[in-house]
């Protein structure tokens, strides 16, 4: 095939435990992660050269990030790609990303995009590698890469991002997701985090899967985003989000995705969604109503 297209979806933390710090410094973390039926599209192209293009409502905000660190082209250097516009040395094509999520927001756009290259280019030059192969690989360029690579399967994320497991059985779901837009920097809210050096393995107890929507936000609500607390005191505008969209009608739950600042409500059914969404849109906010994908 001469062309490959990969979605690249939103990444949903449904739960976030921090369960300490390695020597080392990382953190060691839970989360179950589901995929949003929103995000971005890839397109890899057999071509003499390599080159990047990002177009979309959102392409102006990757606009000055430098080749050297944008993801997407580090997942095709890994894979053995050419250098930009050094051709004949390594393999070729031509990336194309239609940018729509939100960068710095807590739902994986960046690692997403990266997962789905890897995807894309691994079909393209036919290099053969399985998910685990890809999500190994791709650990080296951020923690979310591994599970961002089995998108849309929803997955249970520990350890420093490398370990995937398969996650509870999910029932039919529908989310909005909110971002207030303003950027929130990763590292910033980790540093204000009190994690505490463990060996900790989980601190849940998963269940086999749930009966139906308000089932699985139960058991959601006796869980945390372990992030949410420090993220709230950095930037107010989590607290405001995440208090909007719980006052919507019929929202199951509502909590803060990732690092932030994105936050999102689950619902039962896609009318429930689509009138929270409408009734959650204002000046500077993203909002998006979709599927959680299964």
């Amino acid at each position: 095939m001469s062309t490959i297209t990969e979605f690249a979806p939103a990444k949903i933390n449904l739960t976030l435990h921090v369960l300490g710090k390695r020597p080392d410094g990382y953190h060691l973390l839970e989360s179950l992660v589901v995929f949003a039926g929103t995000g971005d599209t890839l397109t890899v192209e057999a071509a003499d050269d390599l080159s990047f293009h990002v177009t979309g409502p959102n392409a102006a905000a990757l606009a000055d990030t430098p080749d050297a660190d944008n993801l997407v082209l580090k997942a095709a250097r890994l894979l053995g790609a050419a250098r930009l516009s050094d051709t004949g040395r390594g393999r070729c094509a031509k990336i194309t990303l239609d940018k729509r999520l939100p960068v710095a927001a807590g739902i994986g756009g960046g690692s997403a995009d990266c997962a789905a290259a890897m995807r894309a280019l691994n079909t393209l030059w036919d290099l053969g590698h399985d998910a685990a192969t890809l999500g190994a690989l791709g650990l080296e360029l951020g923690a979310d890469v591994p599970v961002c690579v089995q998108a849309p399967r929803p997955c249970v994320m520990s350890g420093i991002g490398e370990k995937i497991a398969r996650a509870p059985s999910m029932p039919d779901l529908w989310c909005v997701l909110v971002n207030p837009g303003v950027p929130v920097a990763t590292g910033p809210v980790f540093k204000a985090l009190n994690a505490q050096p463990t060996t900790a393995e989980s601190d849940t107890f998963w269940p086999g899967g749930f009966t139906d929507a308000k089932a699985a936000a139960r058991f959601m609500r006796t869980c945390r985003n372990d992030l949410e607390p420090p993220a709230r005191n950095l930037v107010s505008e989590v607290g405001e989000t995440v208090r909007a969209i719980a006052a919507t009608k019929d929202c199951l739950m509502a909590r803060m995705s990732g690092s932030g600042a994105t936050c999102f409500g689950l619902y039962a059914d896609e009318d429930a969604a689509t009138r929270a969404a409408t009734a959650l849109r204002r000046e500077g906010w993203w909002v998006e109503a979709a599927h959680i994908l299964s």
